[in-house]
């Protein structure tokens, strides 16, 4: 169901060009909302992914009983960054944070390639 374009700026009328323009505009965002959303799922299901290796991490530091103060120490990387990547409340986060955090623990990270679902 396509909703009429209110016709008006705040101070003028829009020429039936602009009108054309923005229906034109609006056509076209419709279009590529699939693709738009399918890649925004894609990236947010890549970070779920990797935030996972820290929730790993997280378990194997506690089978050691490694505290978080333990694992700052041995890595250099403060205890609420620490917690914020265990807990995924921080997704930004570097490949050298992933290893550091790995090599603190006795585990080595393996990067695997593979096709685009």
């Amino acid at each position: 169901m396509e909703r009429p374009i209110k016709q008006t700026t705040r101070d003028r009328r829009l020429t039936p060009e602009e009108v054309a323009k923005y229906r034109k505009i609006r056509e076209q965002i419709e279009q590529e909302k699939p693709e738009i959303n399918s890649r925004i799922r894609a990236h947010m299901a890549e970070v779920t992914d990797l935030a996972k290796i820290f929730s790993e991490l997280r378990r194997v530091r506690e089978q050691q009983g490694m505290s978080l103060t333990d694992l700052q120490d041995k890595t250099g990387i403060d205890r609420a960054s620490l917690s914020k990547l265990e807990t995924g409340q921080r997704a930004n986060f570097t490949l050298e944070t992933v290893v550091r955090y790995a090599e603190a623990v006795g585990k080595h990270v393996q990067f695997v390639l593979s096709e685009k679902a």
